[in-house]
């Protein structure tokens, strides 16, 4: 890139901390080093024209975790592992609310359901419930779980639905809006469409290569989730989640959040509308991908769920149709470490983005 005097000045010099990644965690890292280091010379690097990844693509749920998916988790993680995770996200999802408040984001706690198709899974639940809310109740005060009659007109699924009236819902658009701007107008500078390529670190800086210039930085934070495999860092793969929006549905009955097949897929409403996401179980490893596209297979199984669950009786077209990356792994806790003496990186949200990415942004510029 030909650059001038001015922008080297400007933009480019005494640096004294680099974030990669423009999404809720790079954000709330930015934000947090700005109250720490009033007088810190920011800079954030982002891939895309937006906030790539997951931040501006996800389906807006605020919550901690169906019944379902808490019950799995229990397979591989410890009760206190679980507990800890369901508070990491309470934690992050309070902490994104103070941050913008409810206006901002258009919070609405209107409760979660969950529907269940196989009745094992059902009754596993049933089995359960007492457990899994004896474990969290610490958290809320209250039970969180309970089973009610199915509504809202579903079919094909079974007769009873699993319902918790502490999960709710934002727009991530707002949300994103609101944060970037909370961002700039700290002083924190942005600049889009620079690719981060390689990083060298010595005992005093870091060496940053991107696709457009060259420069040095005092400290590198890394908050890229699901791309951090670009950038050499381990146990985090890419998980691309296929979502669809209809049109505006007239009188649309269903408010709330939806889960159904142990979470991998979820429905919601908006403006009148049903978005619809999941289905990378279809085809885990074409679903492990950094490229935002969609597939038939995915694409046509989201559709069929509309007709022949969601919205069985009631005519919809389909908007539009996106993807995101999250960053997943054989374990639900974040990377969040040192990577070298002024390089840390925050990364692999499993897919809760928006309950724990501004607790993993403050936790990240903590390390520095």
């Amino acid at each position: 890139m030909n650059l001038s005097y001015w922008e080297i000045k400007s933009w480019l010099s005494q640096i004294d901390y680099t974030i990669v990644g423009s999404g809720i965690v790079g954000l709330n890292c930015a934000l947090q080093l700005k109250n720490r280091f009033p007088k810190a010379n920011i800079l954030i690097l982002e891939k895309g024209f937006l906030p790539q990844g997951a931040s501006t693509k996800n389906a807006g749920f605020a919550c901690f975790g169906s019944l379902s998916e808490i019950l799995d988790d229990l397979k591989t993680h410890s009760e206190e592992a679980v507990y800890q995770l369901v508070h990491q996200r309470l934690e992050g999802l309070r902490m994104l609310r103070s941050t913008l408040g409810d206006s901002a984001i258009d919070y609405q706690e209107l409760g979660g359901y969950e529907l269940f198709k196989d009745p094992e899974i059902l009754e596993a639940c049933r089995t359960q419930k007492h457990q899994i809310n004896a474990l969290i109740k610490p958290l809320f005060g209250a039970e969180v779980f309970h089973f009610k009659d199915l509504v809202f007109g579903f079919e094909n699924c079974q007769k009873t639905l699993a319902y918790n009236a502490f999960e709710g819902q934002i727009d991530t658009g707002k949300m994103m809006v609101a944060l970037l701007k909370k961002v700039q107008d700290k002083g924190v500078k942005i600049l889009n469409n620079i690719v981060v390529e390689q990083f060298s670190d010595s005992l005093h800086e870091v060496q940053v290569k991107t696709n457009q210039m060259e420069f040095a930085t005092s400290k590198l934070l890394i908050a890229t989730n699901g791309f951090a495999g670009h950038l050499n860092i381990p146990k985090v793969k890419p998980a691309r989640a296929q979502v669809l929006i209809t049109k505006p549905i007239k009188d649309l009955h269903i408010k709330g959040t939806f889960h159904l097949d142990q979470g991998y897929y979820y429905f919601r409403n908006i403006d009148n509308r049903i978005l619809l996401g999941g289905g990378r179980q279809l085809d885990f490893k074409t679903e492990e991908t950094t490229e935002f596209n969609q597939t038939a297979l995915v694409q046509n199984e989201l559709e069929r769920l509309l007709s022949t669950t969601i919205l069985p009786n009631t005519a919809f077209e389909i908007d539009h149709r996106w993807s995101g990356i999250m960053g997943v792994g054989n374990q639900k806790t974040p990377v969040l470490k040192a990577l070298s003496n002024n390089v840390y990186c925050g990364v692999r949200l499993g897919g809760m983005g928006v309950a724990i990415g501004s607790l993993i942004g403050r936790d990240l510029a903590d390390l520095v």
